[in-house]
C-alpha cells in the first residue's frame, strides 16, 4: 500500500468506468487537524490518513464521511451535521470527507474498494 503525502490526487470510485473525484490528501498532523474547518464548501473530497474518527465541531457545512480500512474498502458511510463527534471505527485506517450528498451522487457504497491516485512519498518510489 502506498503512503501519501499532503497534496492533491484523484479518487477513483467504481473502477475504471466510475467517476474520478478531485482529492485533497491530508497525512500530516497539521493537515489532518485542519481538515475542512473554516470552509464553506468542498470541491471533490478530502482523505485523512491515518484516521479512524472525525468531528464536525466548528464546521460550517454538513458532510458525508466514509470510513475506509487499510485496503481502502468502505466500511461505513455517514452524513454528519456541524457540531457532532463521530465514534471511532476500530477497523478504519482512513477517513474520506465530502459535501453532504456527494457520495450518493458518486454511487459510493459499503464494501466498495476505492483507488487513490496521488504522489507517493519518496520511500515508495
Amino acid at each position: 500500500m502506498a503512503r501519501w503525502q499532503d497534496g492533491r490526487g484523484e479518487l477513483v470510485v467504481g473502477g475504471e468506468t466510475g467517476p474520478r473525484i478531485p482529492l485533497e490528501i491530508a497525512t500530516s498532523y497539521r493537515a489532518r487537524t485542519k481538515g475542512l474547518l473554516g470552509r464553506d464548501s468542498v470541491e471533490g473530497a478530502l482523505l485523512l490518513s491515518p484516521a479512524n474518527s472525525i468531528h464536525t465541531f466548528r464546521m460550517r457545512i454538513p458532510i458525508d464521511v466514509a470510513y475506509l480500512d487499510h485496503n481502502l474498502t468502505v466500511l461505513t458511510i455517514r452524513t454528519m451535521p456541524p457540531g457532532r463527534l463521530g465514534l471511532p471505527r476500530l477497523r478504519s485506517r482512513h477517513v474520506l470527507e465530502a459535501a453532504a450528498g456527494a457520495m450518493a451522487e458518486w454511487g459510493l457504497r459499503v464494501g466498495e474498494r476505492l483507488e487513490v491516485r496521488g504522489e507517493p512519498t519518496a520511500s515508495d518510489r
